[in-house]
């Protein structure tokens, strides 16, 4: 069963071929906004934004590694239908760790509204309560502010810096590191739900 998750403004759910359009003419309008933290995609790789077979090769990476446990990857929509941006929860680690990385983009003419920390809050549930597991990280490049403050407003712990950890366009940079167990969402879940996902919530 394909999860589609649904909060109080936004709702996430897995992107198709028919999700093309809309993707594209964000990514498009936002690149030089999104790229500057995203690693350099691989010589000779086709650009989704440009390229429909490329986008329905990217949809069905994502479903494969939804069926093995892997990755899951969600489009962010507004209730109103608008593609929003992508929340995604990958390198799920199973066996001891049982864990895996929280990463997030938005539209730029979106941001600032809270639609993000309400797609990652539905994510950290979706994450301990459905998926079983103990810990979620997110991995931010220490001047990339507002996705940073993305993880502060949510109480993910900040446990240090990871020197030269990813590479983002071409250079390996440090990632400031992120986390929450699934014993502090087991205590504080319930008011991040209350804050974010409920209806009459403030999109603070």
């Amino acid at each position: 069963m394909v999860p589609e998750l649904v909060g109080a403004r936004v709702l996430l759910r897995p992107l198709k071929a028919e999700d093309w359009e809309a993707w594209r003419e964000v990514r498009i309008r936002c690149r030089d906004w999104l790229e500057r933290w995203e690693p350099r995609p691989e010589p000779g790789s086709a650009d989704p934004a440009l390229d429909l077979d490329a986008f329905r090769a990217r949809c069905g990476a994502w479903e494969r590694q939804r069926h093995f446990d892997a990755a899951y990857g969600f489009g962010l929509f507004l209730t109103d239908g608008r593609f929003a941006g992508e929340v995604s929860l990958g390198s799920v680690q199973r066996g001891p760790f049982q864990m895996g990385y929280v990463g997030y983009w938005i539209d730029e003419a979106l941001a600032g509204h809270g639609y993000v920390p309400e797609g990652v809050v539905l994510v950290l549930r979706y994450a301990f309560e459905t998926l079983g597991l103990h810990r979620v990280e997110a991995a931010i490049v220490p001047r990339n502010r507002a996705s940073r403050r993305v993880a502060e407003k949510l109480g993910m712990r900040d446990e240090g810096t990871a020197v030269r950890f990813l590479q983002i366009q071409g250079v390996y940079e440090d990632h400031v590191r992120y986390a929450m167990t699934a014993e502090e969402w087991d205590e504080r879940g319930h008011e991040l739900v209350a804050r974010f996902l409920t209806p009459a919530a403030p999109a603070s």
